[in-house]
């Protein structure tokens, strides 16, 4: 299996590709920004997307989804409770200072608290994790040697992400970690949406929002 995790645009966002290298398909997660960067490493790698999965509707987490499903022909998909975030990027790029917002796409279909997304050997189990935003889920992948967490904007290294943002509370966000991540064991990896890798057990053990 193939994870490649690297920063994309200017707000660092952590997009991971994950891929089977026997089948060639693949999983995009967080692809939101960086497309030609994106397209050009899943080219080096040979592989081909079947899915573009987004941990939350922020602008940096989706904004490029119309432009990389143009680019790769995978299929798009977001938790309904994000919806009405995602179809306001054009607010979200003036917050941004963007002069010019990325279109709003059609989804192709929605990711459920519980479910699977695969693509060949890829298999990305869906976590609604409520709390940066409504339709905040995390994603955890099981391999044979491990398994790895990625959290987008619901749990940092040391913090977790805002909460102020509309429609959530700091209770929501910490009772969704405890309620979803915490569960696994203290060697899970954890790729946060932004800034450095962690593991459960430094989370638990540390992080000052968990105690």
């Amino acid at each position: 299996m193939i994870i490649d995790t690297f920063p994309v645009g200017p707000l660092a966002c952590n997009c991971t590709i994950a891929g089977d290298e026997t089948t060639g398909e693949a999983i995009v997660i967080d692809g939101g920004d960086g497309v030609d960067e994106v397209v050009r490493r899943l080219q080096a790698h040979n592989l081909k997307p079947r899915y573009l999965v987004h941990t939350h509707a922020h602008i940096d987490h989706i904004g490029d989804l119309g432009a990389l499903r143009e680019r790769t022909g995978a299929h798009g998909l977001l938790h309904a409770a994000d919806l009405p975030l995602y179809r306001t990027l054009g607010i979200q790029a003036s917050w941004i200072g963007l002069r010019e917002a990325p279109r709003v796409v059609e989804l192709d279909g929605e990711l459920r608290d519980g479910e699977t997304v695969a693509a060949g050997g890829v298999r990305l189990d869906v976590l609604h994790t409520p709390g940066h935003t409504p339709g905040s889920v995390c994603f955890a992948l099981r391999n044979a040697d491990d398994t790895v967490i990625f959290s987008g904007d619901t749990l940092f290294a040391g913090s977790i992400g805002r909460w102020d943002l509309g429609g959530t509370s700091m209770e929501d966000i910490v009772a969704s970690i405890h309620r979803k991540l915490l569960d696994f064991s203290d060697e899970t990896n954890v790729v946060p949406g932004h800034g450095p890798f962690t593991t459960i057990g430094v989370e638990r053990n540390s992080n000052p929002y968990l105690q």
